[in-house]
């Protein structure tokens, strides 16, 4: 099963909105057939081990990352290939919480007369996938919330200066997550302030796509996501009656949501919109004010602090009023860990949300 998850991951950021998935048949305690999901449309890595395998497939054991699918979608269900192989034994990692899946095809196994194991390395698994299996499970966007700031917490000086206050090594490894997620998002005030690209730039990936929530000011037509969208990525989010999910048309492709209770564009129908457009995961950049209203919306799933070693003073706070009066009622991490990045540190952890 180790081996499988290493496999599994090397489809990083290249299957989505399908799950990275690694596979391997093993006859006589040797590894006969391996692989993994390379892209979205593509074989299945249950497919592509059995297909390595061949007829040594037969009478031996399946090990996969995620429960074989049953159903039919781009591809055939990988369920009646594995029971057309001969396999006696399945072993997987987690069930597929897709409701056309979730145990189904555990059961279509079983009643072939497989055997059928799971459980075995979940919580690896687990994290492996986290953007799928939120996503499936909550019906909405992973969120990731990536900062970066120094050690007194400001993210700019007073005049709006921030480059560079994360290191080289930390500003990589952002590139390595945003060629990772299927999108990243910004608000309108920040795309006035840095003018940034977010594409992928100091690493190999593909680009994200960009989301810009728009506020009352008209953007510049000069900004880079704007003038410079070859790809026809960037997704302006503006307040309105009509709504678009549309990826494939327009620069920038417009979304329209409804304001919330304080007049700001609301950040569920946004992740909405996100979701049904096939968009696994977000990565939110910046700036305060988005970021203090996902927190406040208790919509981040895991939040990634790049903190460099320097002391700014009177600048731009990383987050906003989040009105809690009492220490107790603090967002807390129910799993974390910190690590050096360069120069710099950097936590990740994941909100324990009561």
């Amino acid at each position: 099963m180790k081996r499988a998850l290493d496999l599994a991951s090397l489809g990083r950021g290249k299957t989505s909105p399908n799950p990275m998935v690694g596979a391997v048949v093993v006859k006589s305690g040797r590894i006969v057939g391996e692989g993994h999901h390379r892209q979205a449309g593509g074989d299945h890595a249950e497919i592509v081990a059995l297909k390595k395998a061949g007829a040594q497939s037969r009478g031996g054991t399946l090990y996969v990352t995620l429960e074989p699918c049953c159903h039919i979608g781009r591809t055939g269900p990988c369920c009646d290939a594995i029971v057309e192989a001969g396999i006696k034994r399945v072993v997987y990692a987690v069930k597929d919480p897709d409701t056309r899946v979730n145990g189904k095809g555990a059961r279509r196994l079983s009643k072939a007369g497989i055997q059928v194991i799971g459980g075995v390395l979940t919580e690896s698994a687990e994290r492996l996938n986290e953007y799928y299996l939120s996503s499936v499970r909550l019906g909405r966007p992973f969120v990731i919330l990536k900062l970066a700031q120094s050690l007194d917490g400001r993210i700019a000086t007073k005049s709006g200066d921030s480059h560079w206050i994360s290191g080289e090594e930390s500003r990589s490894t952002v590139h390595v997550l945003r060629s990772e997620v299927d999108a990243v998002m910004i608000g309108a005030e920040t795309a006035r302030a840095d003018n940034p690209k977010l594409t992928v730039r100091m690493v190999r990936g593909r680009n994200p796509y960009r989301i810009i929530v728009a506020g009352k000011r008209k953007l510049p037509q000069t900004l880079k996501l704007l003038s410079q969208d070859g790809d026809r990525k960037t997704i302006l989010v503006q307040k309105g009656k009509t709504s678009s999910i549309t990826l494939t048309s327009g620069a920038p492709i417009i979304w329209s949501v409804p304001a919330d209770r304080s007049g700001q564009a609301d950040l569920r129908a946004i992740l909405d919109q996100a979701q049904r457009a096939g968009i696994r995961s977000i990565m939110v950049e910046g700036g305060a004010a988005l970021a203090t209203s996902f927190l406040r919306a208790k919509l981040v799933d895991k939040m990634i602090v790049f903190t460099a070693p320097m002391v700014i003073g009177d600048g731009i706070s990383a987050i906003n009023q989040l009105e809690i009066g009492r220490v107790k009622n603090a967002i807390t991490f129910h799993k974390y860990s910190i690590s050096a990045s360069g120069r710099d540190w950097v936590f990740v952890g994941y909100p324990k949300w009561k």
